[in-house]
């Protein structure tokens, strides 16, 4: 019997994308994936590029998450070039992590093996040995997770069932069916749906819809080259566009005999956009096909000019969104673009074999998210943290490729590790630690000694080990460092290292030795006008001292640095000299004080989402709520914490000092309560999602109730009208919501006007946007804290 407390506690529903446009047909494939996903633990779909796979496994997982305790959850490999890093993207998409320096494999399996949950694993063709190694472990060490992958080829992994994806249904062009009967055909009910977004007043007549149904024959129902053909209706009549593509394709097919019949098609239909395009147009596609995921205009006008001036890219990235080449995505208020990965491969091919230009745009690429990562280091100290994060957040699969360019050339290894360590600080906020290490490492190994930003990256690769609480590597790293410092006098880097090492010395609970170099780093710091180093010493010295027993002079120290940091409109080492600040209060007994600086740590860790420093943070309210007799607090908040080292792969026992507290307050919290009552207010705040878990720990329940009453309306809709609503949230057409609810499609008709009318809305993706806002205010409600 689960206890009324713990039914309240939602889990997270996973990750899956929102569709952003209706999904089409595809009943047999949902039926037949679904069937294979119980009787076999991994399915991948197979198929051509555009067939349209992505698409139906996400479809598939959406209708089936609820049958998983733990949901279902996506990981994209489309940017992930390196196969090395597989793992690392799981991690890091899942926000599972975990407290291990061994593989990052095993952290995988440690937080997967006890879960019930759909794991989709989409785009894997190009790391696809690399993948099979990932899905064979989980399959073998993780027995409530079933995989559903997509890719152009079979995994290979033992006890795989592989389907096929089809192409759309299409018309027989031999046996065409009357003209009123074309929204038989999934093809041609796609088309007509893209049709409509390219042009609103196009419409299905008896006088074009033969030729509506000769044109969906001739794409071969590939859902991609209907997209990509639709849009041609801004400039030709459907038949005209028929009679174009008839005539191309039995050209095209004479000279790829050896060709699938599909791949012919999107092939040339790919072929036929590009000569559609203008030569600036076509040379702008080629270049743009460097980035990975997407990216602003300004990036854009760096890589692809060269001889085409800001203005001549702008009218043709202009040109390629209105062909559909480009797609057009919008993030806080600013346009990025991304090319589909069938157009950016096909664009690469272009910019190698016809223009040659493919490693010197790949340079480009380079220089430009170098100087980013450049920007953001000297810029870090000041008002703009936040947005910082935000637009590295959003670069983050173009850094991983401009790394990946840089570190496969010996000539542009030093860009790779200048890189890596002006993005020091971006990759601990996000959490991804290991990742850090892997490019540090996988560098630090193929550059030579005399490349100048060896020192600073053995110095930041110390840092990580730490963070992994690897004290061997920290040990030895740093006398590499050393050594090269000395020897070419960097004195720059010298207070560094000795901060670097006094940490080290405190997280192995030498307090002394650690307070003697961290002091000797601040002075050193303070003689070179360095505010960077400075905050970094004033909080580590502080937190040394004031937890050592020197409280008033650890205080002071910390004060200095939130004073300090203020001053700059700083929060990085504002949020840690606050939450130090709080382990000494609390070690000295003012619980009150000690409890209100964690919580202002807190808020600002949520505005960079530091997740270490969350970490951290929760951590010690926790210890502070055991500390005031409230054991249950406690015990959700230890659980809480415990959900989010893992996602920044990390523990408290990584550092001896910390270790200590952590286990002495856990086992008294366990002990107040009892065994049974712990491990249940513990796992409550486990499953809470990281924004619950930092509203919990805020006791932010009254205001987050306020939100939800504020933001959710009575329910305008009667029972069936909001089943309708749902389905048509879910993109399916009056036809399709017939059939699933056996009625009338006149009566579906009737009851979608109704919603339209009572909600005040005039299409069916505002039905589809209230219902998501529906949802999500019942979510917020039902996981506000208890």
């Amino acid at each position: 019997m689960v206890s009324t407390a713990r039914a309240r506690v939602r889990e997270p529903a996973g990750n899956l994308p929102a569709d952003v446009t209706s999904f089409v047909g595809r009943r047999r494939e949902i039926t037949l994936t679904k069937r294979l996903l119980a009787e076999s633990r991994v399915v991948t779909l197979t198929g051509p590029g555009g067939v349209g796979k992505t698409r139906l496994a996400m479809r598939v997982a959406g209708n089936m998450r609820r049958s998983f305790r733990d949901k279902a959850w996506c990981v994209g490999l489309e940017d992930v070039r390196d196969g090395s890093l597989v793992v690392d993207a799981v991690i890091e998409q899942l926000g599972i992590g975990g407290p291990t320096t061994g593989e990052d494999l095993d952290t995988v399996i440690e937080q997967l093996k006890n879960r019930e949950m759909l794991l989709v694993l989409d785009n894997c063709e190009h790391v696809i040995e690399d993948v099979a190694l990932l899905v064979d472990a989980v399959v073998r060490w993780c027995p409530g997770v079933r995989v559903l992958a997509t890719s152009r080829q079979s995994l290979g992994v033992a006890g795989e069932a592989t389907m096929v994806v089809p192409p759309l249904q299409v018309p027989d062009v031999e046996h065409l069916p009357p003209p009123e009967a074309y929204e038989q055909f999934a093809s041609v009910r796609l088309f007509i749906d893209r049709a409509r977004a390219a042009v609103p007043e196009f419409e299905v007549t008896t006088d074009n819809a033969t030729a509506l149904m000769r044109l969906c024959y001739h794409l071969d129902g590939n859902p991609l080259a209907i997209e990509l053909a639709a849009v041609r209706l801004r400039s030709l009549s459907l038949q005209q566009l028929e009679e174009r593509l008839a005539e191309r394709y039995d050209l095209l097919t004479e000279g790829r005999r050896g060709a699938p019949a599909r791949q012919q098609t999107l092939r040339a239909l790919i072929d036929w956009s590009y000569e559609l395009a203008s030569d600036q147009d076509r040379l702008a596609w080629a270049r743009m096909s460097v980035f990975s995921g997407t990216f602003d205009l300004a990036a854009a006008e760096h890589v692809a000019g060269n001889g085409l001036s800001d203005s001549d890219v702008l009218s043709a990235v202009h040109s390629l969104v209105d062909k559909s080449v480009l797609l057009r995505e919008e993030d806080g208020g600013e346009a990025r673009f991304r090319l589909p990965h069938a157009l950016r491969e096909y664009g690469q091919d272009k910019l190698e074999e016809e223009f040659g230009e493919l490693a010197a745009v790949r340079q480009r690429h380079l220089a430009w998210f170098s100087d980013l990562a450049g920007r953001f280091a000297a810029d870090w100290i000041g008002p703009d943290q936040i947005a910082w994060v935000q637009r590295l957040r959003n670069e983050q699969s173009n850094l991983r490729t401009a790394l990946q360019t840089a570190a496969s050339n010996p000539d542009t290894a030093g860009a790779a590790l200048g890189m890596a360590t002006d993005l020091w600080q971006y990759w601990v906020i996000r959490g991804l630690n290991a990742e850090a290490r892997h490019w540090l490492d996988q560098v630090l190994a193929s550059t030579p000694r005399e490349v100048p930003e060896r020192v600073r990256a053995l110095r930041v690769s110390a840092w990580f080990a730490l963070l992994h609480g690897d004290l061997d590597t920290v040990q030895s790293t740093l006398e590499q460092a050393t050594v090269l410092a000395t020897q070419r006098g960097e004195d720059a880097e010298k207070p560094y290292l000795a901060l670097v090492r006094g940490l080290a010395a405190f997280a192995g609970n030498d307090a002394s030795r650690a307070a003697s170099l961290v002091e000797d780093a601040l002075g050193q710091f303070r003689k070179r006008e360095s505010l960077p180093g400075e905050l970094f010493a004033l909080f580590g010295l502080g937190m040394v001292k004031g937890l050592n027993g020197e409280h008033e002079a650890g205080l002071e120290l910390l004060a200095e640095c939130i004073r300090l940091s203020t001053e700059h409109g700083e929060l990085y080492w504002r949020s840690y000299a606050l939450w130090a600040s709080a382990q000494v209060e609390a070690l000295r007994g003012d619980l009150e004080r000690a409890e209100a600086a964690a919580k202002k740590a807190l808020r600002l860790q949520r505005q960079l989402d530091n997740r270490l420093g969350i970490a951290f943070s929760i951590d010690t309210l926790a210890w502070i709520a055991q500390r005031q007799g409230k054991h249950d607090r406690a015990a959700r908040l230890f659980g809480a914490a415990s959900s989010v080292w893992d996602v920044v792969s990390a523990a408290p026992g990584f550092w001896a000092r910390f270790a200590t507290d952590h286990d002495e307050h856990q086992a008294q919290t366990r002990t107040a309560l009892g065994e049974e009552a712990f491990q249940e207010a513990f796992d409550r705040g486990r499953r809470l999602s990281v924004p619950h878990i930092i509203d919990f720990a805020l006791e932010a329940k009254r205001h987050a109730r306020a939100r939800t009453e504020e933001n959710v309306h009575p329910m305008p809709l009667t029972r069936r009208e909001r089943q309708i609503a749902d389905l048509v949230a879910q993109g399916s057409t009056n036809k399709e919501i017939a059939e699933n609810l056996v009625i009338a499609q006149r009566t579906v008709e009737g009851h979608v006007q109704n919603i339209l009318t009572k909600l005040d809305f005039s299409s069916r993706a505002q039905i589809a946007g209230w219902v998501a806002a529906q949802r999500t205010a019942s979510e917020a409600g039902d996981t506000a804290p208890r």
